[in-house]
């Protein structure tokens, strides 16, 4: 029997907390399902569990270790000071403090943020990539010509699709100025501008240190898209409800896929864990082209864990029920080999 541990669950908080507050009425929201969720399942394990959110004071944390002495943090935080962009930041302060924590080091959060610097690695390692530019605040806003047609434009380090929408598929000179200088000026952010993959868009979870598992495959399937319509996983698609159900979109398991081809993908997501330096947890997006040419969109490590999102659905499938795949995320974070 492994021992049961004391596992301090770290939150987001969305205005300053304090050590002791209690977020029991804010996790029966919709918005708080994965905290409540892993929590249950923690409780469930038989392991003692409390929660500590963090807005901008990491002190809070040497407080509660402290007072409660965890065995390990379970780190749900993506943000600091409302800014997503800190995610690495905070886990850099627990590896500084030799803290065991579940989910991906400092680096692979670090990496996997910057598209394009995901990008330029995994094309150096001879994996497909969509062709692609990062235009930097202040450069001047020309399309290098070996971009064609259709494009998109993004923040190059926004995480769950934010700051994509329709807009973001441009077919014009003028429509890319518009977008690149519109992600610059209304994000306040860098751009990536890469050709549009037109495809299956596909999510393929891993869960691993050293050994990695590869979850049964997910899809988006764009229901109601128009022939012509592009279809691209937008904030929107991904994360409003009534908007899914108006464009008839559902993320579902991928069906008719060659069982090579998914050997192929599962291989080809494994180098891009190892060479992006994840471990821990993730979601890896791919686009499928219609000749089964395998594109690498974006990887994210530390992916969504509420009980109904496409990692926890995945695992299941694989036989993973749900407060076993949280006790194998923790159980990971106590022997992970961290620098």
């Amino acid at each position: 029997m492994k021992k049961k541990l004391k596992v301090l669950v770290l939150f987001d908080g969305t205005s300053p907390t304090t050590v002791d507050q209690d977020f029991s009425k804010e996790m029966k929201t919709k918005d708080w399902k994965t905290e409540a969720d892993v929590m249950a399942a923690l409780g469930k394990l038989g392991h003692t569990a409390e929660h500590l959110a963090i807005y901008d004071d990491v002190d809070l944390m040497r407080q509660k270790l402290e007072t409660f002495a965890p065995d390990i943090l379970f780190n749900l935080v993506e943000q600091f000071k409302n800014n997503p962009g800190f995610d690495q930041n905070i886990v850099s302060f627990f590896e500084l403090q030799g803290l065991p924590f579940t989910g991906c080091g400092a680096t692979g959060l670090t990496l996997c943020k910057h598209k394009g610097i995901s990008k330029k690695i995994l094309h150096y390692h001879g994996i497909h990539v969509p062709n692609f530019v990062v235009i930097p605040r202040g450069q001047r806003i020309g399309r290098p010509k070996q971009l064609e047609f259709p494009i998109l434009v993004k923040p190059v380090k926004e995480e769950a699709s934010y700051g994509i929408s329709q807009a973001s598929f441009v077919e014009t000179d003028e429509q890319f100025r518009e977008r690149v200088a519109f992600v610059h000026e209304k994000r306040n952010a860098d751009a990536i501008a890469e050709q549009y993959i037109d495809g299956r868009e596909l999510y393929v979870s891993l869960l691993g240190n050293v050994r990695l598992t590869v979850f049964p495959i997910r899809e988006m399937i764009f229901g109601d898209a128009h022939p012509n319509e592009p279809k691209i996983a937008t904030y929107s698609a991904k994360w409003d409800d009534e908007y899914r159900k108006r464009k008839g979109l559902r993320n579902e398991f991928a069906e008719g896929l060659d069982p090579a081809l998914v050997g192929e993908i599962e291989k080809t997501c494994k180098r891009i864990y190892r060479l992006l330096t994840i471990d821990g947890y993730a979601r890896i997006d791919l686009r499928l082209t219609p000749a089964n040419e395998v594109y690498f969109i974006e990887a994210n490590p530390n992916p969504h864990l509420a009980a109904d999102e496409d990692f926890a659905l995945s695992a299941e499938k694989a036989g993973l029920l749900y407060p076993q795949l949280i006790e194998r995320i923790v159980r990971q974070g106590m022997n992970a080999l961290r620098d």
